[in-house]
């Protein structure tokens, strides 16, 4: 069954930020298996791709047919994903900015997901 995705420009902003290493697409190391530690790696990075992988994973959903509910169920996961990785951001970050931020990130994601929640009525 065809499968829903925001992937492609999701994973376009993090392939045009990330260093691409030989042989590895830049947005599939972002969605590796959660806790698949790799040498030298961050708490941030660690965190940040269990992120990915459950946006990823929350967003493979199969099309309803209704456009609003298909938004929804894609979007959510997607300000889920992005409200987790802004929390990483406030644990590890040192950027005042970023970490200001990352605090906006959260509060206007949670109040979007609630939104489309409330949108979508008793069936979300």
């Amino acid at each position: 069954m065809k499968r829903l995705t925001v992937g492609a420009w999701t994973l376009g902003l993090l392939a045009a930020a990330a260093l691409v290493r030989a042989g590895e697409p830049a947005a599939a190391r972002w969605c590796r298996a959660p806790g698949a530690v790799q040498p030298g790696q961050s708490d941030f990075t660690r965190e940040s791709e269990a992120a990915m992988a459950r946006m990823m994973a929350g967003m493979d959903v199969a099309p309803s047919g209704d456009a609003d509910r298909d938004f929804a169920a894609l979007m959510i996961p997607h300000h889920q994903g992005a409200i987790e990785m802004a929390e990483a951001e406030l644990r590890h970050g040192k950027s005042e900015l970023l970490r200001r931020i990352a605090q906006e990130i959260v509060v206007e994601q949670q109040q979007e997901i609630a939104a489309m929640r409330l949108a979508l009525g008793p069936q979300q």
